[in-house]
């Protein structure tokens, strides 16, 4: 089936007046696209994040516009009819339902990292018998193994991980470390997130490796605000990752330390460059010492034992 893909460019404050008219006229639903909104997310969301992509940037500059997708018939036809009537200059173009479905899936690849592993996609067949697979839907939320922290954090593993070590990943997001931690040959793993979606995806990308819930926990809850939280993970922790922002790391350092056990690691990851000095300093003074120190693509990670 073909889909008419509809824009109509607009000003900021005149978003909200504008997508009431055009569900009045018939459009079924809409997507904003504004690049205030945009950087006002940015702005009450910033402990997140350190960087955001420029491609993504980009796509927002100067933008203003609602899309909405009608189907390629008669109906559909119509409804675009009236919105150009009423005054509306209306941009189309068309998409296949295949196009809709499949297109993104072309931007991931089977991604090597350090020695011995690859993440691989789930549709992906990996063809590579000498490295270990990481399967991830990378459609779902964030750590797809492309960003130069995951890749540091999962070298980082390939060291530490001997066999039946205990992990705990503070934000783990898509859940690719800690699956990393077990394809590698940890014992069983622990993460949490802030985002509630997280243990699904976390618990969905771990069964396309063959892992259940008996060697494999994910919990949503804030590590830094709930108490609750922090004793329900215990801790005794051979590993501990936390590939996340500055921000949120230097606070985080001091419950880490509680986490992990006497000579157990701790990788912390997510650091922008100017950022580096701050956050050893806060690892160091919570009790851990700098063992490793990497770069990568202006990113740092501290691989640190408990001492």
């Amino acid at each position: 089936m073909r889909w008419i893909e509809a824009s109509v460019e607009t000003h900021s404050g005149d978003i909200d007046e504008k997508c009431e008219k055009l569900a009045e006229l018939g459009v079924p639903g809409m997507v904003v696209e504004d690049e205030a909104d945009f950087r006002a997310f940015l702005e009450n969301n910033r402990q997140y994040w350190d960087y955001v992509d420029d491609e993504l940037e980009r796509h927002f500059a100067g933008v203003s516009r609602i899309k909405f997708y009608l189907s390629d018939d008669a109906d559909g036809l119509e409804v675009l009819r009236r919105v150009r009537a009423s005054g509306e200059d209306v941009t189309v173009s068309y998409i296949e339902d295949s196009d809709w479905e499949n297109n993104w899936r072309e931007f991931y690849r089977p991604i090597e990292v350090g020695e011995k592993l690859v993440v691989v996609p789930e549709w992906e067949s990996c063809t590579d018998t000498e490295r270990l697979p990481l399967r991830l839907d990378p459609g779902l939320i964030f750590g797809t193994g492309s960003h130069a922290t995951t890749r540091m954090c999962l070298m980082a593993l390939e060291k530490l991980i001997h066999g039946g070590e205990r992990v705990l990943d503070l934000g783990c997001g898509s859940g690719i470390l800690g699956i990393g931690a077990r394809v590698l040959g940890c014992g069983e793993v622990f993460g949490c997130d802030i985002d509630p979606k997280a243990p699904d995806v976390a618990m969905h990308n771990a069964s396309l490796n063959g892992m259940t819930g008996e060697d494999f926990k994910v919990f949503a809850g804030d590590v830094l605000s709930d108490a609750a939280m922090r004793r329900s993970l215990g801790g005794g922790y051979d590993v501990v990752l936390a590939n996340i922002v500055a921000d949120v790391i230097i606070p985080l350092a001091p419950i880490a330390r509680g986490f992990v056990r006497g000579g157990g690691a701790f990788v912390a990851s997510g650091i922008i460059e100017g950022r580096q000095d701050e956050v050893a300093a806060a690892i160091e003074s919570a009790g851990f010492e700098i063992l490793e120190r990497h770069c990568l693509e202006d990113w740092h990670c501290f691989v640190s034992k408990a001492i």
